[in-house]
């Protein structure tokens, strides 16, 4: 057996093998398509690169309306938060303002805006990004429809083992051989996602309330019920907004906000100068142990207040997928942190002289003459930094369905610039019902801080779990640092959630309550989900099976191209042999289609499909995958078609061109790998990785042509060439593409299995429950497949068969 290597820059070797046992004289080929070219690319690349200083300011100008409206209005409630029952001594003040700046500093500036941003997913931010990213280092997923050609995918970005491989190493095995350590990375995963989805119920309330608040100022007459009301009307404008994206009116987000923070730092040099300048001394971290001494308890409990100051932060990780780092870092330190700060330090100083107006801080500290324009603002800036956190929540809802951890809802896609900016209309309105219910509720931004500070402390230590995880797996960092990082974030925010644990029945216990219920709905779905997979794939339909089937007799064929929808990517489902029982007739040409999500943002069209052949020569039975990152959105059917028929074509060009004469085998070879995932269409797990040329899995565009252009010297590979690949053989595929082309144009015909899935007759009670209740009602009540990818209702086909597991 001869074999010819070709070792590109990361030190993974494509082997070629001939399987006959002939010797074929081939140079080592370098593979020159995209597929190969980018998936070999150095690992660690900026997702932007360096832009200009012109493009980095026009940026950092834009992402001033986009992240930082619910983190610039945080002064308008901290104080009345954090002192509820009023000032008990001056220098309380001093300990609070205190507080308020180092808590901004180490968990905003250090943690978030100088190393979380750093773990981004080629440019996604969020604890989502965190898992999918820790997904490609690791098999984390408890799906198990991993492939090894997904790693080839240009933006997987696996690259170079990290420099403490020994770390690395062990952190990979005990992620993927530590069933309790994968289903716990899991749950932490979805905590955070239910956390942040109650958010952006808790968020709008408490920003609008806050700012609507200001009217009795110069309305005193109007009654707590009244301000409740307006609030509600704000609301419900907000979100009945939200279905034209905030592309729309995205261009007056950055001067709005920007406006704002001038306003609230210009306030707050006024006030400093004004009342009391003494207040710098705040700055001593003396005045922070003195107001613990002198509080205790109640100093404690404080906290719940103190840390709604960095609200947002989450936000601000979740959307860097619109910005540079560098433009973050630039607009966060030279305009956001001066404007708030000052605001802090201005009303402290106002405080200092007006002790009794601690409940209405904001608006008592504005100049009489100044409060309509910063009326106005603070609502605009509320209905904005609202906005980022909705939109948040929607993309994050939108990467969860990817986890198949989410019943199936109508995702759409509301800017062509942007892909993250999206809209879900059944979310929305829950959203509205849930903000509007808890306005009605609570009726005082007191009480909703308390619920929204776990929300808020939550996914703040989720995140530090989740970024040493990336520290240990990924990161060329040393250990001692990683400690560093864990003990000071840890232990701090630990603290912080103990403070709004005490508070938990004034109103913590509401996000608890929405995220429990809201986790139910997730595991419940992502359990039925693996169940059925695994039940799939068990019961898979062998090829000779398959091909048993296609050959019986009675079997018609029906003009035109049928696309035959699965999840499973191993295999063919067995709702297959069911429809050939119920219904003996298939196409021309028939096509299994299983959409696949990949832990990366997006992945190139020309990357997309994989094809593999169950029987092409009498019945033209295909397998496809087409993979698709947590970011993408679906074609259109008629696109996706044509799509798909495109790289068909080139499939079938290069398994005649590529796979003639003798059997080949490409074999990926890499000293830095994870245990071999199960081959595409394949029912055992291989002790290589390897590709057989008649099943090629095919993005590879121009893979034969670039082969033969390298290996033209070769004299063995040129006979190859003239004795196998003449006009023939050409001949012979140009009329199968076009027999491809032809069977489209009679139609196309969408088959989709409809499993009804059961519990076993012998399953525990609670199994029962889960799965024949609580998933059938989700399940009757989210979207059809069809549905989510725009298929037209005409050209459907459904098959009906019951699992049970």
């Amino acid at each position: 057996m001869a074999q010819a290597s070709d070792r590109g820059s990361n030190g993974d070797e494509i082997v070629v093998v001939d399987l006959d046992g002939d010797i074929i004289d081939m140079p080592a080929v370098q593979r020159q398509d995209s597929l190969y070219m980018d998936a070999t690319r150095a690992a660690g690349a900026s997702h932007r690169g360096q832009d200009s200083w012109a493009k980095t300011l026009r940026l950092a100008f834009q992402c001033v309306g986009i992240l930082y409206g619910d983190i610039g209005t945080s002064p308008l409630f901290v104080y009345s938060s954090t002192f509820r029952n009023g000032v008990g001594h001056p220098d309380d003040l001093l300990g609070a303002l205190s507080l308020v700046i180092y808590s901004f500093l180490l968990f905003t500036i250090i943690k978030y805006v100088h190393i979380a941003l750093r773990a981004n997913d080629d440019g996604d931010g969020g604890t989502f990004a965190l898992y999918t990213l820790i997904s490609r280092h690791a098999k984390v997923s408890l799906i198990p429809n991993q492939q090894a050609e997904d790693e080839l995918v240009s933006k997987y970005n696996r690259g170079k083992p990290p420099a403490t491989l020994r770390r690395a190493l062990w952190m990979k095995e005990m992620l993927e051989t530590n069933k309790a350590v994968k289903i716990s990375l899991f749950l932490i995963t979805m905590l955070a996602t239910a956390m942040v989805i109650s958010d952006a119920v808790l968020t709008p309330a408490i920003s609008v309330l806050s700012a609507v608040g200001g009217l009795k100022e110069k309305a005193p007459y109007l009654t707590t019920d009244e301000i409740v009301w307006i609030t509600v009307g704000v609301l419900v404008v907000l979100f009945a907004i939200q279905r034209y994206g905030t592309d729309k009116v995205g261009y007056l987000f950055a001067p709005i906000i920007l406006l704002w923070l001038l306003l609230i730092g210009g306030v707050g040099m006024y006030n400093l100068i004004k009342y009391d300048t003494g207040v710098l001394r705040a700055f001593n971290l003396k005045y922070i142990i003195d107001y613990f001494r002198r509080n205790k308890k109640k100093g404690w409990v404080s906290l719940g207040g103190i840390l709604l100051c960095f609200t947002g932060t989450e936000a601000l990780f979740a959307d860097l997928g619109y910005f540079s780092i560098r433009s973050i870092q630039l607009s966060f330190g030279f305009g956001l942190v001066p404007s708030v700060l000052l605001a802090y330090i201005g009303q402290a100083a106002y405080l200092r002289v007006h002790p009794e107006d601690v409940a209405n801080t904001f608006y008592r500290s504005t100049p009489s003459s100044l409060f309509w324009p910063t009326f106005i603002l603070a609502i605009a800036a509320s209905i904005i930094g609202s906005q980022a956190m909705i939109s948040c929540a929607f993309a994050t809802i939108s990467h969860s369905q990817t986890l198949g951890c989410f019943p199936r809802v109508k995702v759409l896609h509301t800017s062509r610039q942007y892909s993250g900016q999206l809209y879900i209309p059944e979310v929305n309105y829950l959203l509205c019902l849930g903000a509007c219910l808890v306005t009605i509720g609570f009726k005082t931004t007191d009480i909703i801080g308390e619920a929204h500070g776990i929300c808020v402390v939550l996914v703040m230590i989720i995140t530090t779990v989740l970024l040493t995880i990336v520290m240990l797996l990924v990161w060329k960092i040393s250990i001692w640092w990683i400690a560093v990082f864990f003990i000071v974030f840890m232990s701090s925010e630990s603290i912080y959630l103990t403070a709004v644990l005490y508070r938990f029945a004034h109103g913590a216990y509401v996000p608890v309550a929405m995220s429990a219920v809201l986790m139910v709905v997730m595991i419940v779905w992502h359990y039925v989900h693996v169940k059925k997979y695994k039940f799939e794939l068990e019961q898979s339909v062998p090829r000779d099976k398959v091909k048993e089937l296609l050959g019986r007799r009675d079997i018609q064929r029906v003009p035109g191209m049928g696309l035959f929808y699965t999840e499973l990517v191993q295999g063919i489902p067995p709702v297959f042999p069911h429809l050939i029982e119920k219904i003996p007739s298939i196409h021309s040409v028939l096509i299994f289609v299983s959409i696949k999500h990949l832990p990366i943002p997006t992945v190139d069209t020309s990357e997309r499909f994989l094809f593999r052949q169950v029987d092409r020569e009498d019945y033209k039975v295909f397998q496809c995958v087409a993979r698709y990152g947590y970011r993408d959105p679906f074609e259109e059917a008629k696109e996706f078609v044509d799509a798909l028929v495109e790289h068909l074509q080139y499939y079938i060009r290069d398994v005649n061109l590529y796979g003639m004469g003798c059997e080949t085998m490409i074999v990926k070879a890499s000293s830095y790998h994870s245990t071999p995932a199960e081959s595409f269409g394949s029912q055992e797990k291989p002790s290589i990785r390897a590709v057989y040329a008649e099943e090629m899995l095919t993005p590879a565009e121009s893979f034969s042509e670039h082969t033969i252009q390298a290996s033209s010297r070769s004299k063995s590979f040129a006979k190859f060439q003239e004795g196998k690949m003449n006009i023939v053989e050409m001949m012979k595929i140009q009329q199968e593409q076009q027999g491809i082309l032809e069977e489209v144009k009679k139609g196309v015909v969408y088959i989709f299995g409809e499993s009804d899935v059961v519990a076993e007759p012998h399953s525990s009670l609670l199994k029962k429950i889960i799965v024949n209740y609580i998933y059938s009602f989700l399940r009757k009540n989210s979207r059809n497949g069809e549905k989510m990818l725009s298929i037209p209702r005409s050209q459907v086909l459904k098959v009906g068969i019951s699992y049970e597991i």
